[in-house]
């Protein structure tokens, strides 16, 4: 049985891979705490998430009156559209009777 000669100055450990992960977990999570630390504090936090949903209120309600102008807009459109087809089905219907009163004029003309 071979054994293992104990590692030199110039031979590198290898650390299992568990621990590695759990190293760069670590480092990880400290550097994201840093982060954090360093831009908020918890009044801070207060204050941004305050502000933050104070902005997220105007513009839900810049929404709220843009949709209701959206559809207020829409409404009149269909209104409109629905107007013009009535309109242009009493058009259809008048040069119709106009087209068949033609042509009975040219019927009876060319009877007589």
């Amino acid at each position: 049985m071979a054994s293992s000669s104990p590692p030199t100055g110039t031979e590198l450990a290898v650390p299992p891979p568990s621990l590695i992960y759990l190293l760069l977990f670590t480092v990880t999570h400290l550097q994201i705490v840093n982060s954090l630390a360093d831009y908020i504090c918890p009044s801070e936090l207060s204050q941004n998430v305050q502000l933050a949903m104070d902005n997220m209120l105007k513009m839900i309600s810049e929404i709220d009156q843009n949709s209701a102008a959206i559809k207020e807009d829409m409404e009149k459109s269909k209104d409109s559209v629905l107007q013009r087809k009535i309109d242009l089905e009493e058009k259809k219907d008048h040069f119709q009777k106009a087209a068949y009163t033609v042509l009975d004029m040219l019927i009876s003309r060319d009877i007589n």
